[in-house]
């Protein structure tokens, strides 16, 4: 008898222990600290009224702080909602909860104007514009609306997928004026230390221009990297004859003393999906800013996916199916830089599984 109930204490723990593997097979997100801020803009005054104000045209921040967190924060910048760093394609874990698990703070930026931010100090309209299709071929999904790349990372079969992907965005405003407005917002809020003293930004598409942007206006050190997601628009020096762009995909101009501050950065990637070919214009774009940043004695690299032998990658490759093994990639990225370390590297109850 005793063997009996020995042998079913045995195997009731491996079927609670299977069962607890299946039903909880990540590790716990556990939080010190979430909130969110406004940072920058400008107070103006009615025209009819001085003593009646208005707050606008500032930038928003959402953080999620781990219990045991990293010294680097990864400030992820959309290019058309912070949606796209919260889920992956088919609602599975996006960056946010992948990087929040290996303990990095996360910061979600909405710039002057767009999402949470959206209180301008001008007048502003909306038209619809019927771009859902547009929008296929230029997530890179698939040459064109409904054809899907074979191999594409994106949940094809399913549409609610698909509705879901053209529906969760914000209104853009893709101007000079624009870029200026979201770089100069975000270039205050990396000064003001509120965001870490070690600032990486993950962008996609024309975040990248922004980013880029705000390292150049921003007077303090506070960041230490840029990780861009097939970035749409440059900043080039203004030594090297580049006409600057009058749309809100540059190429931005910036005096060669501020371009520097790009190689002053850590690291600096330009990461490119499978489907963009060698000659594609922000592909070769991509290849001389790199060049212009090493020249001055940065350390700037562009990043095919397809030789990682990642393939089928979107125009937004962290929210792919295989998300994981592009967060991978960004797990070398931070670790070669050297941005990887820990607040407190000497806690003695820290142990090696909590990294």
């Amino acid at each position: 008898m005793f063997v009996f109930f020995y042998l079913l204490l045995a195997y009731l723990k491996f079927v609670l222990s299977e069962f607890n593997a299946t039903a909880r097979p990540r590790k716990p997100i556990v939080l010190e600290r979430s909130g969110g801020f406004q940072i920058g803009g400008k107070i103006i005054q009615s025209p009819f009224n001085p003593n009646f104000t208005l707050s606008c045209d500032h930038g928003y921040m959402e953080y999620f702080v781990p219990w045991r967190p990293r010294k680097t924060s990864l400030v992820m910048w959309h290019s058309s909602s912070t949606q796209v760093w919260q889920n992956r394609w088919d609602s599975g874990p996006g960056y946010k909860d992948l990087f929040l698990r290996r303990n990095y703070p996360i910061y979600l930026w909405d710039g002057p104007r767009v999402g949470r931010a959206n209180w301008p100090c001008q007048p502003t309209s909306y038209t619809p514009s019927y771009q859902d299709q547009a929008n296929f071929a230029a997530w890179n999904f698939g040459p064109r609306y409904p054809l899907w790349w074979p191999d594409v990372q994106f949940p094809v079969a399913d549409a609610a997928a698909w509705q879901h992907a053209t529906s969760a965005r914000y209104i853009e405003y893709d101007t000079t004026a624009n870029v200026e407005l979201q770089a100069s917002a975000a270039a205050i809020a990396a000064d003001s230390g509120k965001v870490g003293k070690e600032i990486v930004y993950l962008t996609n598409s024309a975040g990248g221009l922004r980013a880029m942007l705000t390292t150049a206006k921003a007077n303090n050190t506070n960041i230490k990297g840029i990780v861009t997601y097939e970035s749409i628009g440059y900043v080039f020096p203004d030594n090297v004859n580049v006409t600057a762009g009058t749309g809100g995909f540059g190429p931005v101009v910036v005096p060669v003393k501020q371009f520097k501050k790009l190689a002053q950065l850590k690291a600096v990637q330009f990461v490119w999906g499978d489907h963009r070919a060698a000659n594609y214009s922000y592909v070769a774009e991509s290849r001389r800013v790199a060049e212009l940043i090493n020249s001055y004695g940065g350390n700037a690299r562009v990043l095919m996916l397809g030789e990682e032998g990642l393939k089928g990658s979107t125009h937004i490759p962290f929210a792919d199916l295989d998300n994981e093994k592009v967060a991978g990639l960004l797990d070398g990225f931070l670790e070669d830089a050297g941005l990887d370390g820990y607040v407190d590297e000497d806690a003695e109850d820290w142990s090696d599984e909590d990294r």
